[in-house]
């Protein structure tokens, strides 16, 4: 792994740990993670692979990172005080945050330095995946997936909690 990835992987890493103490919900919330996901995009998602199972390993594992980023959403409270949002991830956020994070980094390192290249492409040729892209490109989808549908669901939340403060009280003026 380059310093890059390993630094890009710590940095999401970190937006957990940040949110495991309760603080504003905020645009920062929404933004910074977005942001980092769209650099690791950029920088990784040259062309998405076809050919054979390719699309098979990426819808897999986007769906992988799709169910992890929803039930971190869920399970990040969301609450309201004196008219603020707070937001703190809860224990099985970042459980469910660090298993897709580190599930993709030790794949890595174990395909890299720790001899499952070989495993790896015969388990691709046994499979029909054709390139070491599609490899690429289903990781960086599941990251970026549990990524994206952790914010959106947290927005979701967020805006059914923000909607009961604006509600008028039964049996009140409005």
């Amino acid at each position: 792994m380059t310093a890059t990835e390993w630094i890009t992987d710590t940095a999401l890493v970190l937006i957990v740990f940040r949110q495991l103490r309760e603080g504003r919900l905020d645009h920062r919330t929404f933004l910074l993670p977005l942001a980092i996901v769209a650099f690791v995009a950029y920088s990784y998602l040259d062309s998405v692979p076809t050919a054979g199972n390719d699309l098979v390993l990426i819808g897999a594992l986007t769906a992988v990172g799709a169910a992890l980023g929803i039930a971190g959403g869920v399970y990040t409270r969301i609450r309201a005080l004196d008219g603020e949002l707070l937001i703190k991830a809860g224990a099985v956020s970042a459980v469910l945050w660090i298993a897709g994070m580190g599930a993709r980094m030790g794949f890595q390192t174990w395909v890299e330095h720790g001899g499952g290249a070989d495993d790896v492409a015969r388990f691709s040729l046994a499979h029909h995946i054709t390139s070491r892209q599609a490899w690429v490109t289903a990781f960086v989808l599941m990251a970026l997936t549990e990524v994206v549908t952790r914010v959106a669901t947290i927005y979701v939340r967020s805006r059914a909690v923000r909607s009961t403060l604006t509600r008028p009280v039964l049996g009140t003026a409005a």
